[in-house]
């Protein structure tokens, strides 16, 4: 029976393959915008369809419209170097972050789609003594919050990536780092169409080419929107639009404490597997890690300059790949293959918004800055949750808007590193 089965599903590919997929099952629906739904979440990234499926699944809510400008993962979600960890210094941010790894761990099974998830380590590097000092005080910090986090010295390091250069006389010589083996990569479009997919098996409308024009409020309540694809009326709005998130708060005169500036990323030709971590260094402010299709995955800061353009500078790209060849001269000499730029929203606290607001049923989740993707799982479960129930949980309550009247900062500049 077995064997059958096999040889079923082995002839159902070829027969597919010939047909150039137009004969492929849809993932998900592609229908036209209902007149009214209990719940619209603006942005079909990771955050909103994660959001969305979490209402339903979770909340029993399943008249949802997720809707989107352009397509379904076409914005940060597509556009990110997909770097997973919870390593983070204040108690807020390590118990968000931890929150949404333990959900990664588990996500493939959850939404019954490979994402890809791979817990191949993150490791950060230190160059000075001053670095690792600090890195001390940060691992303890971790470990209190019951995140695994390890000190490596430069022989472990070299044992662990054979491939980087340990030798002292270098200008940043490796002097030591730190790992948190249970962090990795996952593949970030796997992401969205595995929530897109299960959103969809829930009821949840995805209405991609369907532009915000107005949000609709009366007596200080939300009524509705104005789209490209005409009005719908809910009573609840959930905007999670990274890159835009002012643009849009701005559609009802709120002022968010968000600048957005261009993140740029490369990959390099493809060549054999060599690197099976994430490497992070902070005094050459540059992340490395190397993909399934064997690419060299490349990123750096964001540029210092506020732009809603995607794309970047061309001496960010310079200095990155010149930091990449200083810690693996064995890189030398590949080629650039692709060049990009998102878009990121950063708070002067480099933390999330996971907020209401002052208007009855708009709630806004933002502000990631270079974090987002990592919080994909846990930030739509909390954000499913504040929408659902009105009100915060434990976890997201620390990250209201609030905190910036009440001077409750949660600075994380230090733990976001070089922008991951």
């Amino acid at each position: 029976m077995l064997e059958k089965k096999q040889k079923y599903s082995i002839f159902s590919i070829i027969k597919n393959s010939f047909s150039y997929h137009q004969n492929w099952q849809k993932a998900w629906r592609n229908p036209e915008p209902k007149k009214n739904y209990d719940v619209i979440i603006v942005g079909a990234g990771g955050h909103g369809l994660a959001s969305a499926f979490y209402l339903a699944s979770i909340h029993g809510i399943k008249n949802i419209a997720v809707i989107e400008k352009g397509w379904l993962g076409g914005g940060n979600t597509g556009r990110n170097t997909t770097i997973i960890r919870s390593n983070y210094l204040w108690d807020e941010s390590a118990t968000i972050y931890e929150y949404s790894l333990k959900l990664w761990e588990n996500l493939s099974n959850e939404l019954n789609f490979n994402v890809m998830f791979s817990q191949r380590g993150v490791l950060t590097i230190a160059h000075s003594e001053h670095e690792l000092k600090e890195m001390s005080r940060r691992v303890h910090a971790i470990r209190l919050n019951g995140i695994d986090s390890e000190i490596l010295n430069p022989e472990q390091i070299k044992k662990f990536v054979p491939i980087i250069d340990v030798d002292q006389n270098l200008r940043y010589p490796v002097m030591g780092g730190f790992l948190q083996k249970r962090g990795g990569t996952a593949r970030h479009d796997a992401v969205a169409w595995g929530y897109a997919r299960a959103a969809d098996s829930y009821g949840v409308d995805i209405i991609q080419n369907c532009e915000l024009y107005e949000i609709i409020h009366k007596n200080n309540k939300i009524t509705g929107v104005v789209t490209s694809k005409g009005k719908i009326n809910t009573k609840k709005l959930g905007v999670v639009v990274a890159g835009h998130s002012s643009v849009v708060a701005d559609k009802v005169g709120i002022k968010l404490p968000i600048q957005s500036r261009p993140l740029q990323a490369l990959v390099s030709e493809p060549i054999k597997p060599i690197l099976d971590t994430v490497i992070m260094s902070n005094a050459v402010h540059m992340y490395i890690s190397q993909s399934d299709k064997g690419e060299m995955v490349l990123g750096a800061g964001v540029d210092k300059y506020n732009s809603y353009g995607q794309k970047g500078s061309f001496p960010v790209t310079q200095h990155m790949i010149a930091s990449a060849v200083e810690l693996f001269p064995i890189l030398s000499r590949l080629r650039m293959l692709r060049h990009w730029g998102g878009i990121v929203d950063t708070c002067p606290d480099a933390s999330p918004i996971i907020s209401k607001t002052e208007i009855e049923g708009l709630y806004f989740n933002c502000g990631w800055g270079t974090g987002g993707f990592k919080a994909t799982p846990g930030s739509g479960h909390v954000f499913a949750d504040l929408i659902a129930k009105d009100k915060p949980n434990s976890i997201s309550k620390p990250f209201s808007i609030e905190r910036f009247e009440k001077g409750k900062l949660i600075d994380e500049h230090g733990a976001a590193g070089v922008a991951h």
